[in-house]
């Protein structure tokens, strides 16, 4: 996938990431995707690069926040419905929990627990950086306690020093870029 003439996607995002030292903690070095989902041309070469990976998806679940934005988008794009994974306490119960740890603490998140039938639908899970793993991982046990299926993962960013793809074996793990 190209954007910007002939620039590969990975290319693409590479330039429109903007890497933050020490944050949010000391010693972790954030990725700010924001200048690249502003950028209409940059977005569309991610949204199509993912609807490769995801077509045949019954539903699309973003990672709070930023998977969530490029779930909603990718969704759009694929005719499918999107579930954003969402941040303990921003959903009302009742709700399913999945406690689990990240590079610098602790976190849990959650999905509704009775206004969805998940069971049996094929999911596409869609977040932005794919670190330690701890948070996609968390995300697909979550989902495959509703019975769900869940195909594969699909991230903007792959930081490979920190093994991420490991903790989410064996489930196909797809990355438009790798840091």
């Amino acid at each position: 996938m190209t954007v910007r003439g002939s620039a590969p996607v990975a290319d693409v995002i590479a330039s429109l990431t903007r890497d933050v030292a020490d944050f949010p903690t000391p010693g972790i070095q954030f990725k700010d995707l924001t200048a690249l989902f502003a950028d209409r041309e940059a977005m569309a070469a991610v949204i199509d690069a993912l609807a490769d990976v995801a077509s045949g998806a019954d539903l699309v679940a973003g990672i709070e926040s930023r998977g969530s934005l490029v779930a909603a988008a990718l969704a759009a794009r694929l005719g499918t419905g999107v579930l954003s994974i969402r941040k303990s306490g921003k959903l009302p119960p009742p709700v399913l929990t999945e406690e689990y740890d990240r590079e610098y603490g602790a976190a849990s998140m959650e999905i509704p627990a009775d206004s969805l039938e998940l069971r049996a639908r094929n999911v596409v899970i869609i977040d932005d950086v794919l670190a330690t793993g701890g948070t996609l991982s968390a995300a697909t046990r979550l989902l495959g306690r509703t019975g769900a299926n869940v195909t594969g993962v699909a991230v903007v960013v792959e930081l490979t020093a920190l093994g991420g793809r490991a903790a989410i074996a064996p489930l196909p793990v797809h990355s438009l870029s790798q840091a």
